[in-house]
């Protein structure tokens, strides 16, 4: 089972999420303010992080960069990134961001519980 930190402003996002990993046993918990992503993952220790791309006030690409700093420098751990893209061209900004994997909204149920499950190494049952 696994632990899921969604950070999210859109509900439909938020919702298409939940629909897709909510388990018996996996934890989701949302966050939309990602000025405080980096505190709310310390927090949460969440296995990975789903992050939508077009968040208002720091878009996602930031919020990835940010993470990934505050693994470099600090005593916090190197927590897996699932982007949620608009376009197929911000596929090379997923990569530049260095997330793990990146689903393209609206995104099938399916392919987001394939790409948290390669990330874990595990199934995510459907």
């Amino acid at each position: 089972m696994a632990r899921f930190l969604v950070v999210a402003d859109t509900p439909w996002v938020i919702n298409d999420v939940h629909a897709a990993l909510s388990r018996p046993g996996n934890e989701l918990r949302d966050h939309a303010d990602p000025r405080t992503v980096v505190g709310a993952a310390a927090e949460f220790e969440p296995d990975v992080i789903l992050i939508d791309l077009q968040v208002a006030e720091m878009g996602g690409m930031a919020m990835t960069r940010a993470l990934k700093e505050a693994a470099l420098a600090d005593d916090f751990p190197d927590i897996p990134v699932v982007l949620l893209l608009d376009r197929s061209a911000d596929a090379f900004l997923a990569k530049r961001a260095a997330a793990r994997a990146w689903v393209h909204k609206p995104f099938d149920a399916a392919e987001l519980r394939s790409a948290v499950a390669g990330i874990l190494e595990t199934p995510v049952e459907a």
